[in-house]
């Protein structure tokens, strides 16, 4: 685990500064604390640089990327995991391969020389983002893993593209410009991103699933996107009716669960679990446990408020398996001390400082001397968790139930999500035409954030705004969905696609996955989306999953016998910190980060918000007659008008490739 960056220039004779490349990877030194490499290719006018994160193959200077190949055709940096790499490494060495490493990264290598591109990705499983230059073809690969759980971005510039791991790579490089786009701040005001998009201009996000291929053609770039996988549901009419037998498919997620879980625990460092109070975690905790003689070390995180600590349901799991366990206690004030920092590295607002407590919790990781922890992660979005998907399964899912038991139903799962209306629950209904047009209805999962375009609108500094008098954000983001994945599903199915396009890679494996373990040099490794386990998972029948008010009922069904008796009855609580509102010490440091973030002068510096806009929310916040449900909303907006400026400050105020020279040079790291 690591992160990797990269220049690919428009003409052979541009010259590509080493000390660039590597002040690129020093301002990601967090990813990569183990050491450092780059490569120039000089006539090819296509440079590397690597920061690396020693997890497989622990010999520094064996294990140093890039990779080039035997006849240096091919130069590879790479960042995440390939699992079931020994089986390919032993299968391509007795073809003829000869491999300099025991590193994971280098099958790549072998795998594209023997079988091209297309190919090679069927092979690789796990989490990855790499950057491939093929001489032959004089051709840049960006790839990035199928649900996007390590992140990739690339911008142009006048010179050629700029690849790496985090924006601030790329803000490293001198030419890249660093400014938010309307949209871009639109997005981060409502949370819910267009995928493939960022909040600053003309930088780019390789999307989930997709490889981005720029091929140099007489000094310039053509710049080409190719899909190869995507989340394939199918047709609604194909699944078996109620009366198949629920034991197979209880079996079939059983049996791929624990072949991800065993894959995920390869490492040449100790592996431990993240574990709160869900299902998700403790099965694969309780798996993790079954598969090793030794005890497995597992993390915590405490919350200082009964409503959302889950920490007795996970101690009782702890026990159960005679994990090493370790909690973290936060404290109120303990979030918001931590914000500023947190945001330096999720570059991105965050709704909810859940993003904080796991930065703090995976700083606990790194101090245990653990680098890797296994996680929960993508069991919602494969076995319909969340409120939202249990609601739009009420709404268009069941119509062969009379609507007096879909309501019923509705009305009962409203009243126990009730701490989550407004952030995880829209509020209010939201429709949007485009969505509709697209999907069949517009999915809940999305509805809450949109619904906050009216409040968000008006913040946005008049100058900007202006650029979005036609804007419209649920078309933007129904503009990237893909309809042959939608058109004859099931509206569960839909309603899942949307979130996992949308949320899972703009929120939970960002903010709330790589960026904050990273943060830490620590790799987070979900299980639950090894894609073949999400394969067999979009096949399971959509009554299957929800099963009456049960959501997860068969992931339920197949974990029954490691899970306590108090979580297997449990219905399915959201993870999240408690929002400000919620204690007078926590909005004491919501209100001391706005005197210095968003007091006049600095929004007047900044010139994103717009100030009296922004004077009437926290007044309305703090009205006598504002409702809980639109105070945990303008808890969410406080934070986002918070996050755009301290993400000015870090990108756009600051001189990023300053701070990255200075980087390189307190870790001597010198090209």
């Amino acid at each position: 685990m690591c992160g990797i960056a990269g220049v690919f220039n428009h003409r052979v004779n541009n010259p590509i500064d080493a000390q660039t490349l590597v002040n690129m990877a020093a301002i990601m030194h967090h990813r990569g604390p183990d050491g450092y490499g780059y490569h120039i290719q000089p006539e090819q006018g296509v440079g590397f640089s690597h920061a690396r994160l020693s997890i497989i193959d622990l010999n520094e200077e064996r294990a140093k990327q890039p990779f080039l190949s035997q006849d240096e055709r091919l130069m590879l940096t790479h960042n995440g995991e390939f699992y079931d790499f020994k089986r390919i490494r032993a299968d391509l060495t007795a073809r003829g391969a000869r491999f300099r490493t025991k590193s994971d990264s280098e099958i790549v290598l072998h795998l594209f020389e023997r079988y091209g591109l297309e190919d090679t990705l069927k092979e690789l499983r796990g989490e990855f983002a790499f950057g491939l230059y093929d001489k032959h073809e004089d051709t840049l690969y960006l790839v990035r893993d199928r649900f996007g759980i390590k992140p990739l971005y690339w911008t142009e510039t006048d010179e050629g593209v700029v690849f790496g791991s985090e924006l601030k790579v790329l803000f490293a490089h001198p030419q890249v410009k660093r400014s938010f786009s309307a949209e871009g701040l639109y997005h981060q005001l409502i949370q819910v991103m267009v995928p493939g998009s960022t909040a600053f201009e003309g930088v780019h996000q390789v999307q989930p699933g997709q490889v981005v291929k720029i091929k140099r053609n007489d000094g310039k770039l053509n710049i080409d996107t190719l899909k190869y996988w995507d989340v394939d549901f199918p047709d609604e009419h194909d699944y078996p009716g109620d009366e198949v037998d629920e034991t197979e498919y209880v079996e079939g997620v059983r049996e791929k669960l624990l072949e991800a879980v065993q894959h995920r625990m390869t490492a040449d460092v100790p592996v431990g679990c993240y574990l709160s109070g869900g299902i998700d975690s403790c099965s694969i905790l309780g798996l993790a446990s079954a598969s090793t003689q030794t005890s497995v070390k597992a993390f915590t995180i405490g919350f200082d408020s009964d409503d959302y600590d889950e920490t007795p349901i996970a101690r009782e799991m702890a026990e159960a398996t005679d994990a090493d366990h370790h909690i973290m206690a936060l404290k109120a004030n303990d979030l918001y001390d931590h914000f500023v920092k947190t945001l330096w590295h999720t570059e991105r607002t965050i709704y909810n400082t859940l993003g904080v407590a796991k930065y703090l919790m995976s700083q606990q990781v790194h101090e245990a001397g653990y680098k890797v922890v296994m996680t929960g992660e993508g069991s919602d979005e494969l076995f319909a968790g969340y409120p939202a998907f249990r609601k739009d399964m009420f709404l268009h899912g069941l119509d062969h139930l009379p609507e007096i038991e879909r309501l019923e139903w509705q009305k009962l799962l409203e009243k126990n999500n009730q701490l989550f209306k407004g952030a995880m629950l829209a509020r209010e209904e939201f429709s949007s035409d485009a969505l509709n047009k697209k999907v069949g209805f517009t999915p809940s999962c999305v509805q809450p954030w949109l619904s906050c375009s009216s409040v968000a609108k008006p913040l946005i500094n008049k100058a900007l705004r202006t650029q979005l008098e036609d804007y419209d954000p649920g078309k933007a983001i129904a503009d990237t969905l893909d309809e042959t994945y939608l058109a004859g599903r099931h509206p569960l199915d839909r309603a899942q696609y949307v979130w996992i396009k949308t949320m899972l890679e703009g929120q939970i494996l960002t903010w709330g996955g790589d960026r904050v373990d990273m943060a830490n040099s620590m790799e987070a490794r979900p299980a639950f989306l090894d894609h073949h386990l999400a394969e067999y998972a979009f096949t399971v029948p959509p009554h299957l999953r929800i099963k009456g008010n049960k959501e997860k009922y068969v992931l339920r069904e197949a974990m029954k016998g490691l899970l306590p008796e108090t979580l297997y009855k449990r219905e399915k609580f959201a993870f999240m910190a408690p929002p400000a509102h919620t204690d007078p010490e926590k909005w004491k440091a919501v209100e001391h980060l706005a005197d210095e973030f968003l007091s006049e002068q600095a929004v007047k510096d900044a010139g994103l918000l717009d100030f009296e806009e922004v004077e009437a929310v926290f007044t309305r916040h703090n009205s006598s007659d504002v409702t809980p449900e639109e105070q945990v909303q303008l808890d969410a907006v406080i934070n986002h008008m918070l996050g755009v400026q301290v993400l000015h400050h870090h990108f756009v105020a600051t001189n990023v490739p300053e701070q990255a020279q200075q980087r390189a040079q307190e870790l001597g790291w010198i090209a």
